[in-house]
């Protein structure tokens, strides 16, 4: 229940216009015009045409509400939000699904389709031709998701924090982007390196010292990039934390990284003799991570449910703003279940609350059908139920 009377303020928050970072009101909005399914997760095929304000998909649990929404996370990333195993998003009847989206953005259509077979290379098409990077595609259709499976930013290990920045970071700096492919890339050649000089007994230091150059190189700009990052999204996220919190907590978010004490190149000369033996690369950029905090204690230790709640609701909150502000679009935003265990009265006052406000497409899904439909009719002029 704390998370969605949190949600009552996240929402509130977005109607707000007096908060320290300048939010401009962009008159170019991008929405989701059709959607279709083939054989992705639990349907086998389906078809959707969606308002372009507000579109509730209303069904008991289990007929799919949060999957549609994750194919719509699909064709923005690329990825599932909830299972990046792509193969393991195809229907079980099935050795392939089709994801096929209409968009229209800055007054022209984009039509994105992202399909996976069994055995095959994934492939995303923009406009009836396929990427040679998927990299190419990430920024061209902002979405932002707000979900209970959010808590793994604060429960789980550093890579999920590490991915939340980087995914935000990269949705309009391409250059930083194509460093994180790059650096993964010679990261895991360096680590088959340190397995062949186990396996075999030897050591070639002349092809070690170039994996270093390029990793210190690499690493040390993306280090900076986020830094950087940190820098103007954290006063953005205290500011939103501020907001939809009850109380004077106060939060902040620390950059944990290796590069802070040393230079990646003498700290993976440091750690030589470590890495051969453990046979991987124990420093670089690939270990930073960042502490969640309130009144200069650990969220993940000391704080309440509400508390991380609001935490993670404040995050996601900076992340829409921070990619509205950089792409000059408004997002799309996804809300998994957030009118689970609310009453009519709560849900009208959402509904009411971001219809009021200059938000780009919403999609809401709900268990509640009569419900859903009796508040967004009173509250809203332009939306669409979808019963499932």
């Amino acid at each position: 229940m704390l998370f969605f009377n949190t949600l009552h303020h996240y929402i509130e928050v977005f109607s707000k216009k007096s908060t320290n970072y300048k939010i401009t009101v962009y008159q170019r909005f991008m929405h989701l015009k059709k959607l279709s399914l083939l054989n992705y997760k639990n349907f086998e095929t389906v078809n959707f045409d969606f308002d372009e304000k507000i579109n509730c998909l209303v069904g008991y649990n289990g007929v799919g509400k949060t999957n549609i929404l994750d194919s719509i996370y699909h064709l923005a990333y690329g990825k599932s939000y909830f299972n990046p195993v792509s193969s393991q998003n195809i229907n079980h009847h099935a050795d392939y699904f089709v994801i096929d989206g209409e968009f229209e953005k800055l007054e022209r259509t984009e039509k994105i389709v992202v399909s996976v077979k069994k055995g095959n290379k994934k492939v995303i098409k923009r406009n009836a031709k396929a990427y040679e990077k998927f990299s190419e595609h990430i920024g061209l259709i902002p979405v932002v998701i707000i979900s209970p499976a959010d808590r793994d930013l604060i429960v789980e290990g550093s890579e999920t924090r590490r991915k939340f920045i980087d995914s935000i970071i990269s949705q309009n700096d391409k250059v930083y982007l194509d460093l994180l492919v790059k650096y993964n890339k010679t990261l895991s050649q360096r680590n088959s390196l340190l397995k062949y000089f186990a396996a075999n007994h030897t050591f070639d230091s002349a092809t070690l010292s170039i994996y270093n150059e390029q990793m210190n190189s690499m690493g040390t700009k993306i280090h900076e990039t986020r830094n950087e990052f940190l820098k103007t999204f954290t006063p953005i996220f205290k500011e939103r934390y501020k907001s939809i919190s009850n109380s004077k907590e106060k939060v902040s978010i620390s950059y944990k990284s290796q590069l802070t004490e040393d230079n990646l190149s003498t700290l993976l000369d440091k750690s030589l003799q470590k890495d051969m033996a453990v046979q991987y690369t124990s420093v670089g950029v690939h270990k930073d991570d960042l502490t969640f905090k309130i009144n200069g204690h650990p969220v993940k230790k000391f704080g309440s449910q509400g508390q991380q709640k609001s935490y993670l609701i404040a995050l996601k909150l900076a992340q829409y703003d921070f990619m509205k502000e950089q792409s000059k679009v408004n997002p799309i935003l996804l809300l998994d279940d957030v009118f689970d265990k609310l009453d009519e009265n709560r849900v009208a006052q959402i509904v009411d609350l971001v219809t009021k406000d200059d938000l780009g497409q919403l999609f809401i899904s709900d268990t509640h059908a009569e419900r859903t439909e009796n508040v967004v009719k009173a509250n809203a002029s332009q939306y669409k139920i979808i019963k499932l």
